[in-house]
């Protein structure tokens, strides 16, 4: 049997993908589809950290299945090949005649499912990570990212040079292996198809601010603060943006609205690299995401399209 037919709804941060999914999915739920949505979001696999990563909750989510959520506590290490572990669990639980939603703006989760990245070939040794990242605390991110460059070339023009855990990786990686490329994408086991949400730069820094808003005075600071009183502050998992911006006003380091523009500019900035990243992924049909509506709809007829297909293929009712 062929895998669960596969939508995928990529993009930068803050342009409604999680919205667009569970509407989607609600829509062909009516229609009697069995519909999961599977988050791809680093930063949403932590429980706990639900305001600053927009996690949708559980209210809101319609009734849909979601999967790839609070999978770890903060203080947990977790790896793309424990989310795509995570993902291909739940893609085998979909019932017959069923759809997957993969929705996210972490593009390499979103590439180890729809592209069949072999991530438990990928090596790995918690003790070389544990040394590398007690160096980046030590040396900072620009002296790991010189390394990297110098060691390996081929795998650095591949990799963020400002993501603290990309480059960790790639040297962990590169210590174990060398500076040889990841294994070859295997291809998804069934119908897949790439839509991405994204608007105008304008707009876009608009939406950004108002989420950041909306985010601080939904009570980010208060779940900064209970995060702090219960784990290490310099985790990886407190990377995600808003947090250390949260800290700065409890610490008295700045203002209430001070923090607010920090988190928008860094999430401008991210959206920025999350374009750049997704530039490189072959065959995403961009749909405007200031036009929700038709967005939904050609979520919609995409999905008919797969489900359509993977019933000529085995997976249907």
């Amino acid at each position: 049997m062929t895998a669960a037919p596969l939508l995928v709804l990529a993009g930068p941060t803050a342009t409604g993908k999680s919205g667009i999914s569970i509407t989607t999915a609600a829509a062909l739920r009516d229609e009697r589809v069995p519909v999961e949505i599977v988050s791809a979001d680093s930063r949403q696999v932590y429980r706990g950290l639900d305001i600053g990563t927009a996690k949708v909750p559980l209210g809101e989510r319609a009734g849909i299945a979601h999967h790839g959520l609070d999978l770890v506590d903060p203080d947990e290490p977790f790896s793309v090949a424990d989310f795509a572990a995570h993902a291909r669990s739940a893609l085998a639980g979909i019932p017959s005649g069923g759809l997957a939603i993969l929705v996210g703006g972490t593009g390499l989760y979103l590439r180890a499912i729809a592209r069949g990245l072999a991530t438990e070939a990928l090596a790995s040794d918690p003790a070389v990570r544990a040394r590398i990242e007690a160096d980046l605390e030590r040396d900072g991110l620009p002296a790991l990212a010189a390394r990297l460059a110098t060691l390996a070339p081929s795998r650095a023009a591949a990799v963020d040079l400002r993501n603290p855990r990309r480059v960790v990786r790639a040297l962990e990686m590169v210590e174990l292996e060398g500076d040889v490329p990841p294994p070859a994408p295997r291809g998804y086991g069934g119908p897949v198809a790439w839509l991405g949400l994204d608007l105008d730069r304008g707009t876009h820094a608009r939406w950004i601010a108002s989420r950041a808003r909306g985010q601080f005075e939904a009570g980010l600071i208060e779940e900064a603060r209970s995060l702090r009183e219960r784990y290490d502050p310099t985790l990886p998992a407190f990377s995600a943006i808003g947090y250390r911006e949260a800290w700065s006003v409890l610490d008295g380091a700045a203002s209430l609205e001070e923090a607010i523009a920090a988190d928008a500019r860094r999430n401008v900035a991210f959206a920025r690299r999350q374009r750049t990243w997704f530039r490189s992924e072959p065959g995403i049909e961009w749909l405007d995401a200031a036009d929700p509506d038709a967005a939904r709809a050609a979520a919609i007829e995409h999905a008919r399209g797969l489900l359509a297909e993977g019933a000529a293929f085995g997976r249907g009712p």
